[in-house]
């Protein structure tokens, strides 16, 4: 590749980025399948493919040796490979299911490589288009508009009437012993998302839960935290309120927003439950 440019001359990075992506990456992930799947030992390839992929990096922008690979990456428009192993698994799978049972390729795709079957439902869950939570005459949102309320904290540093209205609410609740906090919290460090929540009754801890997962998104961990907490703080004796204090609202946001996503298993869950307290 070296001799069709350089930073000085020959082609220009948006033709060496194209030439890449189109003739590089398909001969270099030609048959992952074979070797990217699920407890696989995957160090190894993805420690060549990722010296690759910055050695390409480098080429696109005619940058140092030294430079962060994850910097050249993004400024090159290329996404870590694992990830982009991660997106063409994904298509791979989604375009093999959509074949008729009886064609061929199923025969292999259900040997003990891949377990497609497994894979795909964890990928796209499966919901009937009738469900109950779905229908739009029977959704929580609609039905209990009136016990849910979003709390925003205003982020003007000026506006101390908000913060205090909020403090307040919280210490109030305190003294209640009908009423029950959920505080959570997620953090992601290399790959792995760590999530921590409390859970209080009338100033009293009565759950504390930390869990740990690998390659999935903060939403995902966030609405994961919050849907195990409202199992517990719901199932609780003589509570009838639950306050979820959370650095993320629009993940809250979205346990009531039913448009297609990866997220819709947690939020059929945690609307049954809020269904269920709210009865």
């Amino acid at each position: 590749m070296k001799i069709l440019g350089n930073s000085n001359q020959g082609i220009n990075p948006l033709q060496k980025h194209l030439l890449y992506k189109s003739c590089i990456l398909p001969i270099a992930l030609y048959g992952f399948q074979l070797w990217f799947y699920n407890y696989a030992l995957l160090l190894y390839h993805l420690k060549i493919l990722g010296k690759m992929q910055r050695r390409a990096a480098i080429w696109i922008l005619g940058a140092f040796k030294t430079s962060p690979t994850l910097s050249i990456e993004a400024i090159t428009g290329l996404i870590p490979i694992k990830l982009h192993l991660q997106k063409l698994g994904r298509r791979s799978q989604l375009q093999a299911h959509s074949l008729l049972s009886n064609h061929l390729i199923w025969s292999l795709i259900k040997s003990h490589i891949v377990d497609m079957d497994n894979r795909i439902n964890r990928i796209f869950p499966f919901f009937p288009p009738l469900y109950f939570e779905l229908s739009p005459d029977h959704r929580v949102i609609d039905n209990f508009s009136d016990h849910i309320v979003f709390n925003l904290h205003s982020k003007q540093k000026e506006d101390k009437t908000r913060t205090h209205q909020l403090d307040n609410m919280v210490i109030k609740s305190f003294s209640s012993l009908s009423t029950t906090i959920v505080v959570t919290d997620v953090s992601i460090k290399n790959n792995t998302a760590i999530s921590i929540s409390y859970i209080h009754t009338h100033n009293h801890p009565i759950a504390k839960t930390i869990q740990h997962a690998i390659h999935i998104m903060s939403s995902e961990a966030e609405l994961f935290t919050i849907r195990c907490e409202i199992n517990q703080a719901s199932n609780q004796d003589g509570i009838s309120k639950i306050i979820v204090v959370t650095d993320s609202i629009h993940v809250a946001k979205k346990i009531f927003n039913l448009s297609s996503h990866l997220l819709r298993i947690h939020l059929i869950t945690i609307l049954a439950e809020l269904r269920q307290f709210f009865l």
